[in-house]
Order: structure tokens, then sequence, then C-alpha cells
């Protein structure tokens, strides 16, 4: 192909998918693939100007809202004609529907990454069915599905979501030149104690997540463990009910909830372990950054958490809400420095073959090329 693609990304959901996009933008060639990102309002927009070639903010309302989506469709519908992409990308469940309704009849190629199928969440098992319905259906509408794990795919062929030859696994990559320019925080302007043992979790505060556990957890560890600090590194709509936690445990002096930050990488580079407690997971970009960090590992084995924690080698892996077992296993790595050390070494060579976000970029170009030849 003698021109660009031009490539029209559609997003609404921020956190995950939003460092997702940042990723690929910064690594794709620009003299190959021209990027178009429509975002909602949640998005930080003004970084997106300096990575794509165009930004739109649309507003987009995140729960089902039937006036507000006709109006997103059709402004959609206006944008592709204007625009007139080779791809339109439509990331997360709710843009995923918008995009593809909104493109019907039109003369591009569609490609949909639901950033973890809603239909795992936990749920109710009548909105499980819905969603299940509503992927089936619009799976008839894309020309590409791209999963971000193994496990993904599983699903999607377990739920008859669509046939195999539709689906494509691109692990998710993550910026290994960012993460390792990126300057720790100091204990000391945290307030935390030099000899502090520090478990941390990077993540929102919401159910998905379980920072309940995490508290939970804590409450164990310290008696174990009593110089130990936990920090939750996020944000949500949880933070006041672990505020209260954190208080009816007492643990107020030896706990720090960041908020919403930037840059995770510099907090995770002063946890002695970092967790990942999630009730489900599409597939949890925070593992391989924290490998990226050389931090210790302790996740559930939900989802697509096994696909990249193997447990003994480069991490351990509990049971989602047995903060019994969190416990245990913090205060194993505790105690065993040896094991600390082979849990890190083992790391490396996974991080820098497997979820390289020139390897994410790399693969996704490759997708548009065969998409666009076929």
């Amino acid at each position: 192909m003698n021109k660009r693609i031009r490539v029209l990304h559609v997003a609404e959901a921020a956190g995950g998918v939003e460092r997702y996009l940042q990723t690929l933008f910064k690594y794709s060639d620009k003299e190959q693939v021209e990027n178009i990102l429509v975002c909602s309002q949640n998005y930080d927009y003004k970084k997106f100007e300096k990575l794509a070639d165009r930004v739109i903010v649309l507003k987009m309302a995140h729960q089902i809202n039937p006036s507000s989506d006709i109006k997103v469709e059709k402004a959609l519908r206006k944008i592709i004609k204007e625009i007139k992409p080779d791809i339109v990308y439509a990331h997360s469940s709710k843009a995923g529907a918008l995009a593809r309704i909104a493109d019907l009849g039109l003369n591009n190629k569609v490609i949909y990454n639901p950033h973890g199928w809603a239909f795992n969440m936990q749920q109710s098992a009548k909105k499980k069915e819905m969603y299940k319905w509503v992927e089936k259906i619009s799976a008839h509408f894309c020309d590409k599905i791209v999963c971000i794990s193994d496990a993904e795919k599983e699903s999607a062929l377990r739920e008859k979501i669509c046939k195999s030859d539709k689906l494509q696994v691109i692990y998710n990559g993550i910026d290994l030149e960012e993460i390792k320019n990126t300057k720790s925080k100091s204990r000391k302007e945290l307030g935390i104690p030099e000899d502090a043992f520090v478990v941390g979790q990077v993540g929102r505060l919401s159910e998905q997540k379980a920072p309940d556990t995490f508290v939970k957890a804590a409450k164990l560890i310290k008696e174990k463990i009593p110089k130990a600090y936990f920090i939750l590194v996020g944000d949500g709509e949880l933070r006041g009910q672990i505020e209260k936690m954190i208080h009816e445990a007492r643990l107020d002096n030896s706990f720090l909830i960041t908020g919403w930050i930037d840059n995770p990488a510099a907090y995770m580079k002063i946890m002695n372990v970092g967790t990942l407690l999630s009730r489900w997971e599409g597939f949890g970009l925070v593992l391989p950054e924290y490998m990226a960090c050389r931090v210790p590992i302790v996740a559930t084995d939900v989802d697509a958490i096994p696909n990249i924690i193997q447990d003994g080698k480069n991490g351990i892996l509990v049971r989602k809400n047995n903060f019994e077992a969190v416990s245990k296993a913090v205060n194993e790595l505790f105690d065993k420095s040896s094991l600390r050390k082979q849990l890190i070494n083992n790391t490396e060579q996974v991080v820098n073959e497997k979820y390289n976000a020139i390897r994410l970029t790399h693969e996704s170009i490759q997708m548009y090329l065969r998409l666009l030849n076929d």
C-alpha cells in the first residue's frame, strides 16, 4: 500500500483502554499508520493530541442510555463518513456496540477489541445472558475481534460468540522504555518508614479489583509483619467504603491511597510485593508492569491471570476473595528473600518477549495489512 493506513479508533472506557491506546499510538510508525481517536470526555485528550494524528471528543454515557446512545451513533456515523477511514477500530463493549452500529453499510474494515468480555464480569445471570447475545449479534458486523489473552479467546469460543477464524489473540504490551525511565517515588516523600515492608496494589477501587480483600489481608499481614505498610494506587467508587474498612482495622497509620496518578510505575518501584486480587480480569496490564519493575506478585487465579502468572514461577496465585491465602503468600515472601529473588529473576525474559509494546504495535499493524489485502 502506498498511502498511510487510516485507522479511526473509537473508545469510551478510560483506565486500561486509555493506557493501551497511548502505548499503541506511541510505537506506531507514523509514515505507515494514521491514528485518529474518537474518545469520551473522561480521557486525557490533551495527552492524546501529542500521540494521535487527530482527537475528537464525543460525550458518551458509560451506562446504557437510549437517547444519549442514539445521538452518539448519529455523530459517529457522520464522523466516519467525513473521515473515510480504512479501518474502524472499536475498543471496549460500549464503544464496540456503538461504533459497529454507526458503521453499518459503510465501506471499510471493522475491528473490535472488548478488552475483557462484559459477560465474564461478576453480575446477575440475566445481565450475563444479555451481554452474550449483544456480543453474538454484534460479531456479525465486524471483520476481526481482538482477544487480549488466550483466556479471552477461549471464553468467546465457549460461549459461541463467533467462529474461531474471526478471533485473533494479540497480548497487551507495556511501555518498557517509559517504565525504565520512570523515577521511583521516595519513601520519605510519601511518609513511609524506610524499613517498611511495602505491599501494594495498582487498580481502580472497584468491585472487580477487590480492594476490600486487600484491606482484609492487610489486617492479617500486619499482625505477622509489624513493619508492613500498604499502598492502593488508584481511586474509584469504593474509596469511601475502603477508607472506612482501613479505619476499622486500625491501619490508618500504615496505609496510603494515592488517588488517580499518571504513572503508577513510580509507586510500583517502592513495593516489596505487588498484588492484583481481581474477581474477574480480561488481562491485568499491571502484572507485566510489576514484572518490569522487578516486584514479586501475588494474584488471583481468575480468567486471564493464569495465562500471565505461572504459580511458583513468576508469581503466587490464590483463589479470589481468599484474604487468608493472600496474607499467607505475602508472609512467605517476607520470610523467604530467596523466593522473592527467584520470582523476579524469572520475569525479565517473559516481559521482554511477550508483553513488549513494540510487539503489540507490530502485530496490530500486520493485522491491518492482512485485512486490507484480503
